[in-house]
């Protein structure tokens, strides 16, 4: 018969840390935490996220003096596949055509390196501080995408996404397949630029405010600016089939990317769940109307995105974890709006 084994001899269950040792872990892991973020989203006293401003802000075109003259085969978009702002000058560039009129170079965040890695060397550059520094000797700013590049000049034309569509929109019509489709139309550029400033403010941006939020005051402010844009312009899409009426723009565009992403990442990542833009009566069926539009799916990349976003942003996700879903076959499920206002 088997001996049992004393009771003070058997091997003692590992018991839950004490509360000095949680104490120490949370000081330590908060530290860090707001050490990584300040690098990655500057603040104000607040605890709100302040989006530094863009370096290049020069255009193309044909006026006297401008060293940037429209031309076939000269520019290059760099663009991340999974950057919101980078996406929308590649949507810009399917809905007017200019496929074979400007190149794209694919850049990718490296996690351990800390910044943005060509897919393929460009301009004999492996990443992009390097590039940024070829442009500009000695350059000190934050090297960000998109980049309009003049292969020519060998300099950065713009870096501001929101002046990249425009110019994309009107300076090479003679080289597009779709000259005629006109994203910034005189009769409704006023309206675009208030959906604009409002949506950049309180969507593009707001969702970033509130995932690098880093008080509860300012996050929970952020978050109401967020939703209650998003519910006025549910109220909006119900009588109109785009924000401006019935035909595309801009507007758009800039609000399209950040939708798309919304409930791939935003929702859960950014602590942006109180609704899923499918959720929408309107909004959801708006999506699938913009992401159906010709050439669009096309730009759409999924999983550089989830893995851009889970796997890159290490404060706010420190295993790097990749959630499988969600499941967004129902983009391409029929959306109707096509007969709204006939």
């Amino acid at each position: 018969m088997a001996q049992s084994t004393p009771p003070s001899s058997r091997k003692k269950g590992k018991s839950l840390p004490s509360k000095y040792i949680v104490k120490l872990g949370k000081f330590v892991w908060t530290t860090m935490w707001q050490t990584m973020m300040s690098q990655l989203a500057p603040r104000s006293k607040s605890g709100e996220y302040l989006r530094p401003e863009s370096q290049f802000r020069n255009s193309i075109g044909t006026e006297a003096g401008n060293p940037y003259l429209p031309a076939t085969g000269r520019y290059h978009l760099v663009v991340g596949t999974g950057c919101p702002w980078a996406h929308r000058t590649l949507v810009v560039r399917t809905l007017k055509g200019l496929e074979e009129t400007i190149a794209v170079e694919i850049v990718s965040p490296s996690t351990d390196e800390g910044f943005w890695i060509f897919d393929r060397p460009f301009e004999g550059c492996r990443t992009l501080p390097e590039f940024y520094q070829l442009a500009q000797p000695g350059y000190s700013g934050r090297c960000t995408v998109p980049v309009l590049w003049d292969s020519q000049n060998r300099a950065i034309v713009n870096n501001e996404s929101a002046e990249i569509i425009e110019i994309l929109n009107s300076q090479f019509n003679e080289f597009a397949r779709n000259p005629e489709l006109d994203l910034y139309p005189s009769q409704w550029q006023e309206e675009i630029d208030r959906w604009n400033e409002k949506i950049y403010n309180t969507v593009n941006n707001g969702v970033y405010r509130c995932g690098f939020a880093q008080t509860q005051a300012a996050y929970d402010r952020v978050c109401s600016e967020l939703f209650a844009t998003l519910d006025e312009i549910d109220g909006v899409l119900a009588a109109k089939r785009y924000l401006c009426g019935d035909g595309v723009t801009l507007a758009d565009v800039r609000l399209f990317t950040t939708l798309f992403r919304f409930d791939i990442v935003y929702y859960g990542l950014f602590k942006c769940n109180r609704r899923r833009i499918r959720d929408y009566q309107h909004l959801g069926m708006y999506l699938r109307d913009l992401y159906q539009l010709p050439g669009v799916a096309k730009t759409c990349d999924l999983d550089s995105i989830k893995r851009d976003y889970y796997g890159n942003l290490f404060p706010l996700n420190p295993g790097g974890i990749i959630p499988s879903g969600p499941d967004m076959a129902n983009l391409m499920e029929t959306h109707g709006r096509e007969l709204m206002g006939r």
